[in-house]
């Protein structure tokens, strides 16, 4: 047996079962010189064991006939533990090629078979071919799970642009939370919608530099609000101004109104 040396290690291990542990001893060996890493089993419920446990497996070689479940029972078995999210490629050996096990095999999901004894580079082949196409199916995989995440992201933001528009289309709240215009004093009417803005946060205790950060505005322009708001309104300072637009609003409203 020629020993392939210098080959890089395959990413994808290879469960090799067989009740005859001189073939899987001998199969192991071949495979590992040829860059694969095995995991080697002489059953079928050892080949599940391993298979449960040990997610790098992608590749399956198992003999047909052993005692317990035969080679196909085991990969349908197999199967079911991989569910759809998990994909594996499965190579069938056997010591007599009967043409119904063969159909049986392949109608199973067994990717290819060889009859014992086997040449070796011609199962080398084989396997390399299978390990080509595990790596399609696994892109499928993750393609579909990024798919998903995609069409979950879209739902998300066909949400937020949803929830923004309603948003958008809602009444203006004011600052702060504080009364609309309608809840006002009378006084306050004559105020454009930006003087209200900054009498409203005059009334929350702001100072002008705060209000300038919350408007975008100057601080400069915030203090010629002010003053504009204080002669509309006929109020000699902030602190009347504030008590104005105070929750309480009666006392706040009568002082205004007695000017």
């Amino acid at each position: 047996m020629e020993a392939h040396v210098n080959k890089p290690t395959s990413a994808v291990k290879v469960l090799v079962v067989d009740d005859q542990p001189q073939i899987v001893e001998e199969l192991c060996e071949f495979l590992e010189s040829s860059g694969y890493r095995c995991v080697p089993c002489e059953s079928s419920q050892q080949a599940i064991a391993r298979f449960s446990e040990d997610v790098d497996i992608g590749l399956v070689l198992c003999d047909l006939h052993m005692p317990g479940l035969d080679g196909i029972q085991l990969v349908q078995e197999l199967q079911r533990i991989a569910g759809k999210h998990r994909p594996f490629e499965a190579i069938m050996l056997t010591g007599r090629a009967d043409k119904q096990d063969v159909i049986k095999a392949l109608r199973a999901g067994i990717a290819d078979y060889y009859q014992k004894p086997i040449d070796l580079d011609e199962l080398l082949e084989g396997l390399r071919r299978q390990e080509v196409a595990l790596h399609e199916r696994q892109k499928s995989v993750e393609l579909g799970h990024l798919n998903q995440k995609l069409r979950d992201l879209s739902e998300s933001i066909d949400d937020l642009y949803q929830d923004l528009d309603k948003v958008r289309r809602a009444p203006r709240v004011p600052l702060g939370g504080e009364v609309d215009r309608e809840q006002m004093p009378a006084i306050f009417d004559q105020l454009s919608p930006r003087q209200l803005d900054v009498a409203r946060l005059v009334g929350k205790g702001q100072t002008n530099y705060q209000i300038a950060c919350e408007l975008g505005i100057t601080e400069n322009t915030v203090k010629l609000y002010v003053s504009q708001v204080l002669r509309l309104t006929h109020m000699h300072n902030r602190t009347q101004l504030a008590l104005a637009l105070s929750p309480s609003g009666s006392g706040g409203r009568a002082r205004v109104t007695a000017h």
